[in-house]
């Protein structure tokens, strides 16, 4: 990683501004805030809230991707200390004593457990749950694809167990990058606070009740109690604001900020006003924006920051919901629609693929600043093949694929559908007009709508494939390949179930591949995935970003991990 002080410009005191409101740091972020459920939500905007709230058992040692330190458990599990079993599959983790959750009650080691059980139980459809039950329980879900229940109750609780002051995980399997997952998202909770509001009381008796449960329905939803360094205080839904104010119990090392205001702002001309008043201390900064915000005085870019990062993405719906849907207009292949297996046909998706100009993306957007992606998997991590097959702008390529399509119906009837990205995502409004007119240039019956959405109603629409073909992208849960080709291939990954892909083939690669500990066999494995991941196109990866933040010259103690999907607020200060 770059070393921070080489993307910081130190301002003398005297050029700077009276610092605004010194006890409390605003951030004007893009998307909205979807749960404070530590077990629901699988966003930037709520996992970052969330992290400040709650704690892990483990963490990374600050910007570091590869170094981990002691959380709420007292030592990093290893080899080494014994903490991890010779065979690779029993991991221990002594529960740190004296901790208290922010409403006094004392952490336990049956806390943890808890927690890392009702992380798997939970299991809403298109959440993070997967990230634990893979390497757990040895299984993506809970349920089929029916929304049956399979899990049996008693492989969770065998291989999550309290021994004396310790929880004991056993995987399922060998899982490479099992520390890596629980240093960002074994989130500890209140075994008895939530049982006392309602929630899974921990026993196997009535797990399923909180099954994929509706968001709203669960106290965890708008409520929290975590040992972290600070605490809910509000959230404003209206407003659209979260507010935290300091854990002054907290275990650790107290937070210098008194409060953190949390503000949902879509429109980017907005928060560069706030940031130019001083009624921001740090913005989302996509790149269209860094340009308009440079020079603005009393404030600094932060830029270069890695990032585990492919976006923007494009992402077929392979079996798109039709129901009352106008995204598909007629639905069907008649010039005024398109049929919900559009998407299905290969030849489609190819011809897409190399119909988008990705180097005006680069080159118009990103200001030169990213790197082409390739593939999903972005460079600097296990898993990464810089010799990997690819598509390229080529229109002649895609009139051949979009001619054979549905038959050659394609070409003849045309189509018509609405390509959807997120309201505030000037990087993905941007491809989505790329793609538009790249496509709509091969065939005057080629017609591609463009619709905003705001991003609570994106992330709905997206699980219940309303949208035929969407713009997003993935930011890394944990720095390693398996992350990437899991959520963009395997069919119970985060977009394969979003639409409706599935390649059996592929799913069973993507599985040996994890379960590989010796890193030049687990490449050669990643190799294969990629290509085929590549030959089947469910997707258009587009992009590696690096990170850009916008904010006023009194911030210190900055640092960036792109693991955390936002801040780190506990060692933040204005001065």
């Amino acid at each position: 990683m770059r070393p921070l002080l080489s993307l910081l410009l130190l301002w003398p005191a005297a050029a700077r501004a009276a610092v605004k409101n010194p006890d409390t740091f605003t951030v004007a972020q893009i998307d909205e805030i979807t749960s404070l459920d530590p077990a629901f939500p699988y966003d930037n905007a709520s996992q970052n809230t969330i992290y400040n709230v709650y704690e892990t058992l483990i963490a990374f040692d600050k910007d570091s991707l590869k170094s981990f330190v002691p959380k709420l458990s007292t030592r990093v599990p290893s080899v080494k200390n014994a903490l991890i079993s010779a065979d690779g599959l029993v991991y221990r983790f002594p529960i740190r004593k004296g901790v208290k959750f922010s409403d006094g009650s004392p952490l336990t080691a049956e806390d943890a457990r808890y927690s890392l059980l009702r992380y798997m139980l939970t299991d809403h459809a298109g959440g993070p749950s997967a990230l634990l039950l893979e390497p757990i329980a040895g299984v993506p879900s809970t349920r089929d694809s029916s929304g049956t229940i399979t899990l049996d109750f008693s492989v969770v609780d065998r291989a999550v167990r309290v021994e004396g002051d310790s929880v004991v995980v056993r995987l399922a399997r060998p899982f490479a990058p099992f520390l890596s997952i629980m240093a960002r998202w074994s989130y500890v909770e209140s075994k008895v606070w939530a049982a006392a509001h309602g929630e899974w009381d921990g026993t196997g008796e009535n797990w399923k009740k909180f099954n994929d449960p509706a968001k709203e329905k669960s106290y965890f939803y708008e409520h929290m109690n975590g040992t972290g360094p600070f605490a809910l205080e509000r959230w404003d839904k209206t407003g659209r604001y979260v507010l935290l104010s300091r854990n002054d119990s907290y275990w650790g090392k107290k937070p210098a900020l008194r409060r953190v205001l949390i503000k949902t702002v879509p429109d980017p001309a907005t928060r560069k006003l706030m940031l130019e008043a001083g009624d921001a201390d740090l913005i989302d900064t996509p790149r269209p924006l860094v340009t308009t915000v440079r020079g603005l005085a009393g404030t600094r870019i932060v830029d270069g920051l890695p990032r585990l990062q492919t976006d923007p993405a494009f992402f077929f719906t392979f079996k798109i919901n039709p129901a009352g849907n106008p995204d598909i207009g007629s639905g069907k292949l008649d010039g005024d629609g398109v049929p919900p297996d559009f998407f299905a046909d290969a030849d489609i998706r190819k011809g897409f693929s190399y119909a988008f100009d990705y180097d005006a993306l680069l080159r118009d957007t990103f200001k030169g600043t990213a790197k082409r992606a390739i593939g999903p998997i972005p460079p600097g991590i296990p898993g990464y093949d810089p010799k990997q097959p690819h598509y390229d702008f080529d229109p002649k390529k895609a009139e051949e694929h979009l001619r054979k399509a549905w038959g050659g119906r394609a070409w003849e009837k045309g189509f018509r559908f609405t390509l959807t990205y997120n309201v505030g995502s000037e990087n993905r409004q941007a491809a989505a007009q790329i793609l538009k007119h790249g496509i709509e240039a091969l065939n005057l019956k080629f017609k591609i709508d463009l619709r905003g959405v705001e991003w609570a109603a994106f992330l709905d629409k997206t699980q219940r494939r309303f949208m035929p073909l969407f713009s997003r992208g993935w930011s890394g849960d944990y720095p390693d390949g398996h992350n990437f080709v899991y959520s963009f291939y395997h069919s119970q990954g985060r977009y394969g179930t979003a639409q409706g892909y599935s390649n059996p083939e592929l799913d069973r690669m993507i599985e040996g591949a994890v379960r590989e500990v010796d890193p030049i066999k687990r490449a050669e494995l990643y190799k294969r995935v990629l290509k085929l991941g590549y030959e089947d196109a469910p997707s258009i990866p587009m992009v590696h970003p690096v990170g850009v933040y916008a904010m006023r010259d009194w911030v210190r103690g900055f640092y960036d991990n792109p693991v955390l999907l936002g801040l780190d607020y506990s060692v933040l200060d204005k001065k």
